[in-house]
């Protein structure tokens, strides 16, 4: 008997002790299975929270380069002797909307919104559109149809005589002439130094390595959205920070234009 009760005793005590280790080598695989978990979410943690400091830290170092926007054509002729409004010491789109500015509303509408916006903040930014004297009745129709519930207050309208609008206008360099009524839906841009800016080579990427002609882009169609949004924006931007770096003595005309240029913040007015 007492065999046989030791027995059961040794039998029972390895059991239990056989449950004990599976319930602790479960106890281990559910702790190995949440410290990997914990060990996956911090270093997706990690991830988020250094990948962007070390972009940011390679960023620090680095300076936009770009090429200048190209002069096309110097000396342009200056408002001032004409108008109240001068070109010299501003960054200017020129406009031409001629003896009936209603039938170029649609172009207006267009520079408005996706160039006026996004620029009437920079400083020395204007817009002047220049119409004949025969269009002040329809100046405010005009007005209201840009507007949209904000001022004007960085655009302005001269009213020259076809003599004084000829001579503004042939002042720049244009591969086409003011239509019958001196109005375009083509704008102009001027520097401060009175220089006419622009794309001296217009081709693509693909368009130079294929050898296509050479082709400019003097001046920026109204009515055409792509050139406004694609082209004259970027355009404004590197104007504007070139002016920028050249105060602060860091432009580089030789190199690359960048192709992407953020907002210059500090060129906006407070």
């Amino acid at each position: 008997m007492n065999r046989l009760f030791y027995f059961c005793i040794t039998v029972f005590q390895g059991a239990f002790s056989d449950k004990n280790s599976i319930l602790k080598c479960k106890n281990l695989s559910k702790s190995t299975q949440m410290d990997k978990k914990l060990v996956i979410r911090y270093t997706v943690l990690g991830i988020l929270f250094f990948l962007p400091v070390a972009f940011l830290l390679m960023l620090l170092p680095a300076k936009h380069n770009y090429n200048a926007l190209d002069i096309v054509k110097g000396n342009i002729q200056d408002l001032q002797t004409v108008s109240e409004y001068e070109l010299k010491d501003h960054i200017t789109v020129l406009a031409f909307f001629g003896k009936d500015p209603l039938q170029k509303a649609t172009a207006a509408s267009n520079l408005k919104e996706l160039i006026y916006d996004k620029f009437k903040g920079f400083k020395k930014f204007q817009i002047i559109a220049i119409l004949s004297p025969d269009a002040k009745g329809n100046l405010d129709v005009l007005k209201r149809e840009i507007e949209s519930h904000e001022d004007l207050k960085y655009w302005h309208f001269a009213f020259l005589s076809d003599e004084e609008t000829q001579n503004i206008f042939n002042s720049l360099q244009s591969d086409r002439p003011l239509n019958d009524d001196l109005s375009t839906s083509r704008v102009f841009i001027v520097d401060m130094d009175l220089n006419q800016r622009g794309r001296l080579d217009d081709r693509t990427e693909r368009e130079q390595e294929n050898n296509h002609v050479v082709y400019d882009l003097t001046s920026y169609d109204c009515v055409e959205v792509a050139i406004l949004k694609n082209k004259m924006s970027e355009d404004m931007r590197v104007l504007f920070t070139e002016y920028r770096e050249k105060r602060k003595g860091d432009f580089d005309s030789s190199t690359r234009r960048a192709n992407e240029l953020k907002g210059v913040t500090d060129e906006q007015e407070n």
